[in-house]
């Protein structure tokens, strides 16, 4: 029988564990060869036999999305190998301090824009002509509550600020392939789920009282099939629908 992605490649960042590993799971589970990126190689491999125990193979991208000349190579690595590229999962992020504004490091604030925000825009770079080239491409951006809320919270400036840019950034592009391509580009915030992020955000939470990325994976394959045909809006799980981005207040 054959699945939904059969055929088609995905490229999931921060494929390694959390969010980005169930999304790789669920990709694959719908038929899809996963390209999965992630500075850790050995939860990589792990990674990996997870899914060849299912039947599936992965491309394994042992990769520092800072390393923005890798994610060049990346490109023309793929191009080579596929012609194209069907999917792209944006997932890869840090929380970086949370603090006062005036108080972050500017090392810090840097190597946070590096993952969250510049590594997105150069994997666009990397992988536009490659996601056209595909008769279904199919982006997403995991974004955050953390910068859309009307009301941004004290001491969470330097991730909200990244995932604000970011959802421009997803915004934009949408915008750029909508009339001359076949790529749909969406945000995706999975609100509070049972991750490392969130512990380290929300120290005293009971865990077990929150969803998981297993739960979130599907809702994000969904607009990864060729039959999704929304684009530059923002998929809230927590509401689980569909918003449009709301200009200044």
């Amino acid at each position: 029988m054959s699945l939904p992605l059969d055929g088609r490649t995905a490229l999931v960042t921060g494929a390694s564990r959390g969010i980005g590993r169930a999304v790789a799971v669920e990709l694959a589970r719908n038929g899809a060869h996963v390209i999965a990126l992630a500075r850790t190689q050995g939860a990589l491999e792990e990674l990996d036999d997870e899914l060849r125990r299912m039947g599936q193979e992965a491309t394994l991208v042992p990769c520092d999305l800072a390393d923005f000349a890798a994610l060049d190579r990346l490109g023309r690595a793929l191009f080579d190998r596929w012609g194209k590229l069907d999917i792209l999962v944006g997932n890869a992020g840090l929380l970086g301090a949370v603090s006062p504004l005036s108080h972050i490091d500017p090392p810090e604030w840097e190597k946070v824009y590096a993952v969250n925000v510049t590594a997105n825009y150069r994997l666009i770079r990397s992988l536009d002509t490659l996601l056209r080239a595909s008769d279904a491409g199919r982006v997403v951006f995991v974004s955050s509550g953390a910068g859309n809320k009307a009301q941004l919270d004290p001491f969470k400036g330097l991730y909200a600020s990244t995932k604000a840019a970011l959802d421009a950034i997803s915004r934009v592009y949408a915008a750029e392939t909508a009339t001359t391509s076949n790529v749909k580009v969406m945000s995706a915030n999975p609100g509070p789920l049972r991750t490392k992020m969130r512990a380290a955000l929300v120290p005293g939470e009971d865990p077990m009282s929150l969803r998981t990325p297993q739960d979130f994976a599907p809702k994000v394959v969904a607009m990864c099939l060729p039959s999704w045909t929304e684009t530059g809006k923002l998929y809230d799980f927590t509401a689980d629908r569909i918003k449009t981005f709301q200009g200044p207040a």
